[in-house]
């Protein structure tokens, strides 16, 4: 399942150069994360790296974007495969 950024973000900047995948982005009021992108840093770390800098603690899952661990593995290895190109 792909994380979210509520409007409870105070855009404090700590999460966007957490993500291994580029999937946080600033947009028009606060933060946000491409579902297309995060894979809740499966293939990167034990932990999602934006939901353990958070100070607010705006980051949950997004229900619309669910996705099991072997979705999420297989959406890393999508994203790197893409990288090399």
């Amino acid at each position: 399942m792909a994380l979210k950024i509520t409007d409870e973000c105070i855009n404090c900047d700590v999460c966007e150069p957490e993500c291994p995948n580029d999937a946080i982005s600033q947009g028009i009021d606060y933060y946000e994360i491409d579902p297309m992108k995060c894979t809740e840093c499966v293939g990167h770390f034990d932990m999602p790296q934006c939901v353990e800098v958070c100070p607010v603690e705006c980051i949950p899952k997004d229900p619309d974007h669910k996705e099991n661990e072997d979705q999420l593995w297989e959406k890393y290895r999508r994203l790197i495969e893409q990288a090399k190109v």
